[in-house]
């Protein structure tokens, strides 16, 4: 319940000041100096007599009444009343607010993003903030970032607030209440309000030690976005273009997807949106160069969103896999050539290619060691790092299990394989040592383990500790099963059998030169220097809003990477009801303006100085220039 209160209420004693204010008047009387020429005038003196008694000066003087007013008005401003928005005030109070892509989206046409409605809503926080109160805003995404210490000082908390922007990125209010209690170790907390739309999660892994309130802000209108974008390999040369459309549980209607190529438009589809209903639309495209593909979503009427109505993605040229295998391994180059899309060398259809450009090896020498690859096959022997973990006997192994859900292994059979080759794992050696090395045991024998994959950064390898040779694989039909994935496998490697579009958040690994320094810069201008490890590969790139991100090394750009595709609660403007902890505690959404405490000495102070005015205008009206 609002109710007037006052916060320097010790400043009543300049209420004395009436006092002097006062006497003033009763002890001054101002006459004129004038000649006349009969002393009949001198009854206007007996006259003045009476006037100039206190009660009736004071009754008849407007003057004296406005200058009284003028310093009642001021003296309750000093008072600096208060209209109480709570019956407690609070002292450190901690300002949560959602940045994330959703906070973009309008009510209408003519409407405002929902992150100014909630700036606007702390800002009014702001503006009531006391000389004993102190604010700290953070604001969250993705991520939670601390805008401000705890401080009352309205001018830089007004500018922390002009400067908090959207991310095309999901929300994560969990990273947000666990900075802010972390904020509590540094004192009390009074008060902590979340300002969003309600889109993130409505689980919270936390105890709640708070005193929370979640703004819930009025929802968006209708929205419809791209939230997936990728394109597979045809077995023509072209490629796939797949597009998945979603909309918000309150939309309807009729958009239109265009597909760009190089700038070049080269398809459009109608699409038919339902209330909560996604539609997939399917494109083909030439794949004989290298290109960049723009999907543009036009919407037939009010649309919430503009971000997600676009969607990047490049395309290699098509072309076959290059496979290194060597001549003695036969086995391997006929199940390899059987299949369509591969080039194996050395003695294939194109054979002209640098060892650097090869996408496979696969071998059974050490000593190809030295030709790179983004996968790498590898039989018969024990890699390096591995020495000293194990060692192959030849008294035959027993083959125990295998991972049926890698990639590699679907769909091969190795019951009742027969091995001569026998890998043994030292005394003391388990799975989790090779887990520690990078390694994953995919096939297990009784004494150690007969293939492990190994993941380096975009390289991936696989190494058979067994040689197929002295091996029943084979004569059997697993043996063309496995070598048809691991073709799968590297063409997924290299980008050759599907791409897909980049989310926004951070960019996958780049592959540039190694321990090189980029300047990345993002769709607004910023500008950032990265550096690529000795593998030659950039770490994730930060990418918050849609766009082109362009990575250039010594003013000369090397690649242009464009992120566009936003998550798909984001597009559908889906909104929690209540917020869940741990120990079923919840929160739930209160979607009224925040009550805030609202001082009210400016107020007083502009009507003090109208009053001034008024007072003065009639201090200065007297006829001939002088007052009466």
């Amino acid at each position: 319940m609002r109710a007037l209160s006052f916060y320097a209420l010790g400043n009543a004693w300049l209420l004395s000041l009436l006092v002097p204010l006062v006497l003033l008047y009763f002890l001054k009387l101002k006459r004129m100096r004038l000649q006349v020429p009969s002393l009949a005038l001198w009854r206007q003196v007996l006259a003045d007599k009476r006037v100039n008694s206190p009660f009736q000066r004071l009754k008849r003087n407007l003057l004296l009444l406005l200058q009284i007013l003028l310093l009642l008005l001021l003296i309750a401003a000093a008072l600096q009343p208060i209209w109480r928005g709570k019956a407690a005030r609070s002292h450190r109070i901690v300002a949560l607010i959602d940045c994330s892509a959703s906070m973009a989206g309008l009510d209408g046409p003519d409407g405002v993003p929902r992150l100014e409605i909630a700036k606007e809503q702390v800002g009014d926080i702001v503006d009531g903030l006391l000389p004993d109160q102190e604010l700290c805003i953070i604001s969250f995404s993705d991520g939670a970032r601390k805008r401000t210490d705890f401080t009352n000082n309205k001018r830089l908390l007004r500018r922390v607030l002009r400067e908090i922007r959207v991310e095309d990125v999901p929300s994560e209010v969990e990273d947000a209440l666990r900075m802010t209690e972390a904020l509590a170790w540094t004192g009390p907390l009074d008060e902590v309000l979340i300002f969003s739309d309600g889109n993130f999660p409505e689980r919270a892994h936390l105890d709640l030690a708070l005193n929370l309130t979640y703004h819930r802000l009025p929802a968006a209108g209708p929205n419809v976005g791209i939230t997936s974008l990728n394109a597979r390999r045809w077995a023509e040369g072209d490629w796939d273009v797949l597009v998945l459309v979603q909309a918000s549980s309150d939309a309807e209607g009729t958009v239109t997807l265009e597909i760009s190529q190089d700038g070049e438009v080269v398809g459009a589809r109608h699409v038919s949106i339902g209330m909560d209903k996604e539609e997939r639309v399917a494109f083909r495209v030439s794949g004989d160069r290298p290109s960049a593909l723009e999907v543009k979503l036009i919407p037939a009427g009010f649309d919430s969103l503009s971000t997600d109505n676009v969607a990047y993605l490049g395309l290699p040229a098509v072309r076959p896999l290059r496979v290194y295998v060597p001549a003695a391994m036969s086995g391997y180059r006929h199940a390899l050539r059987a299949l369509k899309g591969i080039s194996v060398v050395p003695g294939g259809q194109d054979d002209d290619f640098a060892d650097s450009d090869y996408d496979l090896v696969i071998t059974d020498r050490p000593e190809d060691a030295g030709l790179e690859a983004n996968t790498r096959f590898t039989v018969g022997f024990v890699p390096d790092d591995l020495k000293e973990l194990l060692s192959v006997t030849q008294d035959g192994a027993v083959l125990v299990d295998w991972s049926r859900s890698s990639p590699l292994l679907q769909h091969v059979e190795l019951n009742d394989l027969l091995v001569l080759d026998r890998p043994v794992s030292a005394d003391g050696v388990g799975e989790g040592d090779f887990e520690n090395l990078g390694y994953e045991v995919l096939v297990h024998a009784g004494s150690g383990p007969l293939l492990l994959q190994k993941r380096d950064g975009e390289r991936l390898s696989f190494h058979l500790l067994f040689h197929t040779d002295r091996s029943t694989l084979p004569y059997r039909v697993a043996f063309p099963v496995l070598v048809s994935n691991l073709a799968q496998v590297a063409m997924h490697q290299a980008g050759l059998a599907e791409t897909h579009g980049h989310r926004t958040g951070v960019l996958s690994e780049l592959v540039v030169r190694p321990d090189c320094t980029y300047e990345v810069t993002d769709p607004s201008g910023g500008k950032r220097a990265e550096r690529s490890n000795s593998a030659g590969l950039l770490p994730g790139i930060p990418a918050p809003w849609v766009g082109h991100y362009s990575i250039a090394e010594g003013g000369r750009e090397e690649a242009r990477v464009g992120a566009s595709l936003l998550a798909a609660d984001e597009t559908t403007l889906k909104s929690v009801e209540e917020i869940e902890f741990e120990e079923d505690l919840f929160v739930s959404a209160f979607e009224g303006e925040p009550e805030t405490d609202r001082p009210l000495w400016r107020l007083l102070a502009i009507v003090a100085f109208c009053v001034l005015l008024v007072e003065w205008w009639y201090f200065q009206r007297g006829v001939g220039g002088y007052a009466r």
